[in-house]
């Protein structure tokens, strides 16, 4: 799958990142703790309908007094396989995920914005560049660090970061100057996601098999920005979804979630790729004792690619973050 673009970026002439090392066996994290693997049992948050028959919505930033979300939870048991060990069974381009492992990054702190711009940043260009079929330039434009201990907690409801409309919305936001080239089929939006105190043991990310997901388990939700209105979607429950999670992922460890994208529209029989996923907050039961939470940064990624030579099925990825 690994592909190099036609006109190489800066990224392309990056010396090769010293690798982390660990001493540390496969199986345990840094306090001897077992790592949890195979199938897992959890609960997820799916959607449920504003009791009023309003629209959805969420508030970014929830005025005084006002509720920031209008529609309620569904919880549901589901069943997790792991997908470790069998990695090279999933790919963007049938699953909309996919996972890379041993990639080395010489950023190890996370706690300077510029520095990750300006170290990290780069190192997710060329991962995409190299591995992502048809990728010819890549432009981040945001990252989201996950700590238990700020306010950007990781998400334990079954949601989509992107519709559609608002990966279009994306686009005239963050390239305004080819938006018209861009809307027309030329651009993919992916999630690249990291453990940052790996060995992951609690609220691993889950992801669902996107040939598994129906049109009809997705609800835009308007997303209300201080600014301006965006869209996500919710995610309803549905028994003929296929779920999974990465156990044990380390600081080396990639995982790419693709969102929804015009690009789509002209490949294949140009349905819509999409990426649902979720924390799994079970995890977290057995960990409390050894105050193990997870912390992870996603970045957010928009890369042109050529129309030929790309190829998609019908995909969504559930995700929980």
């Amino acid at each position: 799958m690994t592909t190099t673009a036609h006109h190489p970026t800066p990224a392309h002439q990056l010396s090769t990142p010293s690798a982390s090392t660990s001493s540390k066996p496969e199986d345990v994290n840094f306090q001897g703790l077992p790592i949890p693997r195979g199938p897992v049992t959890a609960a997820l948050s799916f959607y449920k309908a504003p009791e009023d028959g309003a629209p959805p919505h969420n508030y970014v930033e929830p005025p005084p007094g006002v509720p920031q979300r209008n529609w309620g939870d569904d919880w549901q048991e589901v069943t997790l396989n792991d997908l470790r060990g069998q990695e090279n069974k999933f790919s963007l381009d049938h699953n909309a995920f996919d996972t890379y492992q041993n990639v080395p990054s010489n950023e190890h702190e996370f706690t300077d914005d510029a520095r990750i711009k300006e170290v990290y940043y780069p190192e997710v260009e060329k991962l995409l560049l190299d591995n992502v079929q048809g990728a010819k330039r890549v432009l981040l434009f945001d990252h989201t660090i996950r700590r238990p201990t700020g306010n950007r907690n990781p998400v334990t409801r079954v949601h989509i970061d992107q519709t559609p409309f608002s990966a279009a919305e994306r686009v005239k936001l963050h390239a305004p100057e080819d938006a018209e080239t861009l809307l027309k089929g030329r651009y993919r939006i992916i999630n690249v996601w990291r453990p940052l105190n790996g060995p992951v043991m609690g609220f691993p990310l889950a992801v669902a098999d996107s040939q598994t997901v129906q049109d009809e388990d997705l609800i835009p939700i308007e997303h209300r920005y201080p600014n301006r209105n965006g869209q996500t979607a919710a995610v309803g429950y549905n028994a003929g979804q296929s779920w999974y999670y990465w156990s044990g992922m380390k600081n080396e460890d990639r995982l790419a979630a693709q969102v929804p994208s015009t690009v789509t529209k002209v490949l294949a029989n140009g349905e819509e790729c999409r990426t649902l996923h979720s924390a799994i907050p079970g995890h977290r039961k057995a960990l409390l004792a050894a105050r193990v939470l997870r912390s992870g940064l996603w970045c957010l990624v928009r890369f042109l690619a050529r129309k030929d030579g790309l190829r998609f099925t019908k995909h969504f990825c559930l995700n929980s973050a």
